[in-house]
């Protein structure tokens, strides 16, 4: 990755309880409203250690609870979650939230499980379209921990918010057993994230984040399931042994994203603000995005894709925001491939390398190439489907990412 247009921007498994949480293509201008928070206000010192892109996800189920299951990325005090509603239709009323840490499947860690409040209630009624943040839980979360978020919603009805593809085991139950620290009520299993969009910690004085704005590529489709290999959690391992103030990361790929249109979720357009501007401690916005664009052949050119790209700069910068592009990786073998494709991909990959838009930029597609065809992906990488990487590809992403460039903060 190489430095292009930089802007200076100012910017234990155990959990314990008393102190310690130890224990056709659209135009490129639209901007949604923003997006509203209730609950207790936000606080400076919070900074995003997971994330989780909200979209619509079924219908709502009455007296259902919800056991979830996520892993963070930096440590710190003060536990805080957001709850979203963002694609209801109708308030929705969580009576009932709590915070481990997971021992195996859904059993918690004992003396793990404390109450969530929100504004010093234990219940929270979230309005339609918004999202509610919890008071902060005093104790320290370790870093790197698999945490347990359990909420249940009594009258829960109409669209439901959450996140389709976690690539990560959850547990629902019938009921309310939010409290238990034991699995037995914790029957069900799913693949999805249910209503909690964003966990947030106040770690050291200085510290920041980098939201991961993608596709199903960041999502980690291909990736093993259950082990945290998405290429933003390579990331995040690999940042937490360095001394680098940007520390947390939160994943927003959604399956199918796209930069321009709406589809597999709204579009990163219509999402940013949401997703991604309004996460705590966000220092640097990581993109890459662009492949269902240009593979969708609904007559996106490589001139629409960098308007988008532009606005998409334009916005994080007025925001105060360091953002970071990445090329398009090569998915010939995929069934929508053609050499007109291949053809918008290289024009967009040699603009993400050249424009200075970025204030730096991965190369992702020199990493994943073949050198024998340089339009497919390596096979050593490829997860089967010539478009999405393994394991190894998702890591190999991830080192290729240069630390250095994500703290912008200072640099001239």
């Amino acid at each position: 990755m190489r430095a292009r247009h930089r802007r200076a921007v100012r910017l234990a498994a155990l959990l314990l309880l008393a102190g310690a949480f130890q224990a056709s293509p659209v135009e490129a201008s639209g901007r949604q409203p923003a997006f509203a928070v209730v609950g207790a206000p936000a606080d400076r010192r919070d900074v995003v250690t997971w994330g989780a892109s909200a979209d619509r996800i079924g219908d709502a189920v009455p007296d259902r609870g919800y056991r979830l299951i996520v892993h963070t990325g930096v440590g710190g005090t003060d536990l805080r979650v957001r709850l979203s509603n963002a694609f209801g239709d109708r308030p929705v009323t969580f009576d009932s939230v709590y915070a481990g840490i997971q021992q195996t499947g859904a059993a918690l860690v004992h003396g793990s499980n404390r109450r969530l409040t929100f504004d010093g209630a234990r219940s929270i009624t979230i309005p339609a379209g918004a999202a509610a943040l919890s008071d902060p839980l005093p104790g320290r979360l370790p870093a790197a921990t698999n945490l347990v978020v359990s909420i249940h919603s009594q009258d829960a009805a109409g669209p439901a918010t959450g996140h389709g593809m976690a690539m990560q085991t959850s547990y629902l139950s019938l009921g309310d057993h939010t409290a238990e620290e034991g699995a037995a009520d914790w029957t069900q299993t799913t693949g999805s994230w249910a209503y909690l969009d964003s966990v947030s910690v106040r770690p050291h004085a200085g510290t920041a984040a980098v939201v991961a704005l993608g596709d199903s590529i960041t999502d980690g489709w291909q990736s093993t399931s259950d082990l945290n290999r998405r290429w933003p959690d390579y990331l995040a391992r690999r940042l937490e042994k360095t001394h680098s103030a940007v520390r947390g990361v939160a994943n927003e790929g959604i399956s199918g994203n796209r930069v321009l249109a709406d589809g597999g979720g709204q579009s990163a357009l219509n999402r940013l603000e949401r997703d991604v501007l309004s996460q705590p401690g966000v220092r640097t916005v990581f993109l890459f995005e662009g492949v269902n664009d240009i593979k969708s052949h609904s007559g996106v050119t490589a001139r629409n894709l960098v308007a988008g790209y532009r606005e998409i700069a334009r916005r994080v910068h007025a925001a105060g925001k360091c953002v970071v592009g990445a090329t398009v990786a090569p998915f010939k073998g995929w069934s929508e491939w053609d050499p007109a494709a291949e053809a918008v991909r290289q024009e967009v990959n040699a603009y993400i390398r050249s424009s200075g838009d970025f204030d730096a930029y991965t190369d992702f597609d020199h990493i994943l190439r073949s050198p024998y065809d340089p339009e497919r992906i390596l096979p050593f990488f490829d997860g089967g489907d010539h478009l999405h990487p393994n394991d190894k590809g998702m890591q190999a992403m991830a080192d290729a990412v240069d630390l250095t460039e994500l703290d912008c903060a200072g640099r001239g």
